[in-house]
């Protein structure tokens, strides 16, 4: 599909109008311990391309981070000539200090509109996809949901032609 190289293998997927989380997901996912302090997370967010880092305890999965969760903690001076001792101090809070606790979850084989749902009705930006005992297995986003609506509104067009 032109100018979304990266979806061709959903479309041929998409044998009717089920699509699951499975075949929309990252399954890349980058999580950070409990402890880990924003200095850690500020490197990670300073060096990826994505906005959600999950949270573990003993590999199970404890919590969320945002970038925006992460922005809200930091002093605004970091980084800058105003900097002073007090805002390099705000890279010494830990993980578990700004984490979203006890997160939403999905599983890789429910449909992707229950995933949707599930995040406009809970205002939430991503959904971890675990499986059914509990270990990670990636992460779908809001993006991800409108990369699905887009390459679904596509198909259509495609398909009426």
């Amino acid at each position: 599909m032109e100018g979304y190289p990266e979806l061709e293998h959903i479309l041929q997927d998409m044998k009717g109008d089920v699509v699951l989380v499975s075949q929309i997901m990252s399954r890349k996912v980058v999580t950070v311990e409990m402890d880990d302090t924003l200095r850690v997370i500020n490197d990670i967010f300073m060096h990826v391309r994505f906005h959600h880092l999950l949270v573990v305890k003993n590999k199970a999965l404890v919590g969320v981070i945002s970038d925006r969760d992460f922005l809200k903690a930091i002093s605004p001076f970091i980084n800058t000539l105003s900097e002073r001792n007090q805002d390099r101090a705000t890279l010494n809070i830990r993980a578990h200090q700004i984490m979203t606790r006890e997160p939403f979850t999905v599983l890789k084989n429910e449909q992707v509109e229950h995933a949707a749902e599930k995040m406009v009705k809970k205002n939430i930006s991503c959904l971890p996809v675990v499986s059914e005992k509990g270990k990670i297995e990636g992460i779908v986003t809001v993006k991800d949901i409108i990369r699905w609506n887009v390459l679904k509104k596509k198909k259509d067009e495609i398909h009426e032609n």
